[in-house]
């Protein structure tokens, strides 16, 4: 059963230009393990930390670092969640979460679906 879904779009140049300015917001808004990807793939890892906020319908206060984006053995992207982040999770029933990224031109986009039991 689907519990939520969230989509979000990031233009790549303009979030550059924000990392450029607060140099810290990459420390923010990214595992340790997450800072080694481009710029473009940073645009799109934070798109699907807003989507799954969306999906969600908030964000709980959760802590970005409690959202990580890896790649499975297949290297399909998978969002996995700590602390309040996964918490918020539980309290919805949510399960699983199926994540798609995409590119094109100057713009990241992500797409979260949070999947449940039935209620």
């Amino acid at each position: 059963m689907i519990v939520g879904i969230g989509v979000d779009i990031v233009d790549v140049e303009r979030f550059e230009r924000a990392v450029t300015r607060t140099p810290r917001l990459v420390e923010r808004l990214f595992t340790p393990a997450e800072r080694q990807n481009s710029m473009r793939s940073l645009a799109a890892r934070f798109a699907a930390k807003e989507a799954f906020i969306k999906a969600m319908g908030g964000s709980g206060e959760s802590s970005w670092q409690d959202m990580e984006v890896v790649s499975a053995p297949s290297r399909a992207p998978r969002l996995t969640l700590s602390g309040r982040a996964a918490n918020l999770a539980a309290s919805h029933g949510v399960t699983n979460l199926q994540l798609s990224l995409a590119h094109d031109g100057g713009s990241a986009i992500a797409f979260v679906v949070a999947e449940g039991g039935a209620q």
